[in-house]
C-alpha cells in the first residue's frame, strides 16, 4: 500500500515561494495520476493541481494557473508543487494525493491515496 508523505510546508509573507514535496513509500507512482488538493478552514477540499501518467498531461485549477507549477520525479517517486506570488487566500492544508487517471484526480471521488497533509500560511 502507498504511504504519501508531503513536506515543504511553511509560513511566507504575500509575493513568497514555497515548494511542496511529496514522497510515495510502499509502491511506485510511475502509473498514477498524482496532484495536490488544499483545504482552507471552514471550506471544502478542493484540487489544486495535477499531473497525469505517461503523458505529461497536467491541470490547474484556475486561481492558481501561472503561478504554480506541478511537477513529477517517477525515478524518485516524488511530486513537486512549486508555488510562487503566494496570496493569504492560498492559506490551507496542502494534500498530496494519487488516482488512477487524471480525471479521477480532478474529481476527488476516486482517490487512492492521500498524504497527511502540510500547513502553507501566507501572511498579508
Amino acid at each position: 500500500q502507498v504511504q504519501l508523505v508531503e513536506s515543504g510546508g511553511g509560513s511566507v509573507p504575500t509575493g513568497g515561494s514555497l515548494r511542496l514535496s511529496c514522497v510515495a513509500f510502499g509502491s511506485t507512482i510511475s502509473r498514477s495520476a498524482v496532484g495536490w488538493f488544499r483545504q482552507a478552514p471552514g471550506t471544502g477540499r478542493e484540487f489544486v493541481a495535477g499531473s497525469a501518467w505517461g503523458t505529461g498531461s497536467v491541470l490547474y485549477t484556475n486561481s492558481v494557473e501561472g503561478r504554480f507549477t506541478i511537477s513529477r520525479d517517477d525515478s524518485k517517486n516524488t511530486v513537486y508543487l512549486q508555488m510562487n506570488s503566494l496570496d493569504p487566500e492560498d492559506t490551507a492544508v496542502y494534500y498530496c494525493a494519487t488516482a488512477r487517471n487524471l480525471a479521477k484526480l480532478v474529481a476527488g471521488t476516486s482517490i487512492d491515496t492521500w498524504g497527511q497533509g502540510t500547513q502553507v500560511t501566507v501572511s498579508s
